[in-house]
């Protein structure tokens, strides 16, 4: 498309070499007299210079891609995932076993694993515990009471402590993002898996009926955005996860978690000491690690 800057010089370029031509030209003889009767032939309209010509409008966006229509066993998949995520998120309260193991990439892209052992108890709204042993012998407990949560290290004798925001979902939000704490499947806990799970899953499969359990459960394959992961849930009975893998996918060396699951209670005894977390004697007091960044002042190193 010629611009309208190109077509001004090309028009003063063409009335320079028409000016040239008619001075080499002899001049014109004089018109003929006309008839008195004669009308006029009309003068010509003058001649209107070529526009440019106007953009093209843009093609038409193309509609959103409409997804595939589910398969049959994608299908029976989802439901089976939003079965079990609606269960464990109207449960008043559960506790429960888990026993886990982690891949840690080394640099020379070797993955060396680690394992931990919790007891979690949950009671809706407010109150969650979970114990902890890991894999070298140490004990750590997370208490949340429904006012305080409280962090206790019994191995190195010390504890963190802090006001609880809200209700659980507020509250486990604000220990894994705001505090930087790590609490493992923590989106299990919460009242809010189902929304989440509808968020952020891509895709899920069935993949077989598995008897590696001791009864049968199905197995789901399950696809996201940065995270795959696979959940084995119970066929009969309560729809209770058994284990589940996740493989963070865009990790280096693509390090997986893993985690089993037993002693499903969703009528746990609570008492009034259950949420009650006292440090060890002689434990000191200290902020979790995020609160020690935040009150640093600019500049100062750590000690």
């Amino acid at each position: 498309m010629t611009s309208k800057r190109t077509l001004s010089a090309c028009s003063a370029v063409a009335a320079a070499c028409l000016a040239a031509a008619c001075a080499q030209q002899p001049p014109a003889a004089p018109p003929p007299a006309q008839h008195p009767m004669a009308v006029p032939a009309p003068a010509p309209e003058p001649r209107q210079p070529i526009a440019a010509p106007e953009p093209a409008a843009p093609p038409p966006a193309p509609p959103p891609a409409v997804p595939a229509p589910l398969t049959e066993s994608q299908a029976r998949a989802r439901d089976i995932m939003m079965e079990m995520a609606n269960y464990l998120a109207t449960l008043p309260s559960f506790s429960v076993r888990m026993t886990d193991s982690y891949d840690v990439v080394q640099p020379s892209g070797q993955k060396i694993e680690f394992g931990e052992k919790r007891k979690l108890l949950v009671q809706r709204p407010s109150r969650l515990r979970v114990d902890t042993e890991r894999s070298d012998g140490a004990h750590t407990a997370a208490n949340f009471n429904g006012t305080e949560i409280t962090l206790v290290d019994a191995a190195s004798r010390i504890y963190a402590s802090t006001k609880q925001p809200g209700g659980l979902d507020e509250s486990i939000l604000y220990f894994v993002s705001d505090l930087k704490m790590r609490l493992p499947l923590a989106m299990m806990l919460m009242s809010r898996l189902p929304v989440e799970l509808e968020r952020r899953v891509r895709g899920v499969d069935y993949v077989e009926t598995s008897y590696t359990f001791g009864t049968p459960t199905h197995h789901l394959a399950v696809r996201g955005d940065t995270v795959d992961f696979q959940v084995w849930v119970r066929a009969s009975g309560a729809p209770l996860p058994l284990r589940v893998v996740i493989t963070y996918k865009n990790e280096p060396g693509q390090p997986d978690f893993r985690a089993d699951f037993a002693d499903w209670n969703t009528r746990p005894a609570v008492t009034s000491t259950t949420f009650r977390l006292e440090p060890p004697p002689g434990a000191q007091k200290v902020l979790f690690a995020a609160q020690l960044v935040a009150t640093r002042k600019p500049g100062q190193a750590d000690k």
